[in-house]
């Protein structure tokens, strides 16, 4: 009785929010302003995406709270982690919104906000992962901390790349959340979570509301933060392997920007126009096109999981699979 009233709930909130969009973003106005070469968009868009997205967030936990649902929600310890993380990641994107930071600084401010939170909350630390192919755990000893650091600012920087066209990030997570309910990681909470992204996709798609870095970098705290507490108290979680492969391409890429952009000479962080949906817009000039494409793409590695394949052989042929769509569509612009 108590999720039907949640459901009812927030569908009948974000209803609220999709029917009044136009008052509220003049109420609360901060806008994604077009600037040439990166930001191709021809008006001000609004930004409050991602502010959206963490209203429901702060909501679903008090709810949640207040109905005592022990068993549909993290720990009480965990609680605080996801909140806190997520909204200092939150605020680091929408600073870089309106300010426009600087790549270096902006991923300093990413890793200080982990190590706030790490130090305060230590439950959020992991001891030691396992690969689903070797029969080994392998501890991190006191290298964990490092490890979770680069793995958040990889994450972020991962997903707010992926953001470059409209409903693509907005996809790519309802996709992984998806992944969380089917695997019973709290099933309701991740569905409240959809609802909200799914009345966020139509005015994303209606080019009225952007998620920006502020709702990029929230949504990778909340992915990051929901593997490392299915991986230390679920029986059934996905392998330390199995986590990059749900997360691959978006990784690939990154990684591909990264060595290009080293390569010559510039700063890896810094944003350019050569990302995977990029390339295919130049080659099929429709959006919608681009984005269904991308996005099969990127989903293709998690679907392989489910048909039990060694996760080695997914990356090979992903890697390939990748790769032959970058050169094949760079070589017919």
């Amino acid at each position: 009785m108590e999720n039907i009233f949640l459901i009812i709930f927030f569908f009948l909130l974000n209803l609220l929010i999709f029917l009044n969009f136009s008052k509220i973003e003049k109420i609360i106005n901060i806008s994604d302003k077009p600037s040439g070469k990166l930001k191709k968009h021809k008006k001000p868009v609004s930004l409050l995406g991602g502010l959206i997205l963490l209203l429901n967030f702060y909501l679903i936990f008090i709810f949640f709270n207040f109905l005592n649902f022990e068993d549909s929600l993290f720990n009480k310890k965990f609680i605080y982690i996801i909140i806190i993380l997520s909204s200092l990641f939150y605020i680091i994107g929408l600073i870089d919104d309106l300010k426009n930071l600087t790549p270096n600084f902006k991923l300093l401010l990413i890793c200080f906000s982990f190590v706030i939170v790490a130090y305060f909350f230590p439950d959020i630390n992991l001891k030691y992962i396992r690969l689903s192919f070797l029969n080994k755990v392998y501890y991190f000893n006191n290298f964990s901390f490092i490890f979770l650091i680069l793995s958040f600012a990889l994450l972020s920087n991962a997903l707010n790349m992926f953001d470059g066209i409209n409903l693509q990030l907005i996809f790519f997570s309802i996709f992984i959340f998806t992944i969380f309910i089917l695997k019973g990681f709290y099933p309701i909470f991740f569905s409240l979570i959809i609802m909200c992204l799914i009345f966020l996709g139509i005015l994303n798609f209606q080019n009225k509301v952007f998620l920006g870095d502020g709702g990029s970098y929230l949504i990778s705290s909340i992915i990051g933060c929901t593997f490392i507490y299915q991986y230390k108290y679920f029986e059934n979680f996905f392998y330390g392997d199995e986590v990059f492969i749900i997360l691959l391409i978006p990784a690939i890429d990154m990684f591909r920007l990264f060595l290009v952009r080293s390569i010559n000479g510039k700063n890896p962080f810094k944003g350019d126009l050569n990302h995977l949906h990029h390339i295919l817009n130049n080659h099929f000039r429709n959006t919608n096109l681009t984005v269904f494409f991308t996005i099969l793409i990127s989903v293709i590695p998690s679907g392989l999981l489910f048909f039990k394949i060694a996760t080695y052989y997914i990356l090979i042929i992903s890697i390939i699979v990748y790769s032959a769509v970058i050169t094949y569509f760079k070589k017919n612009l």
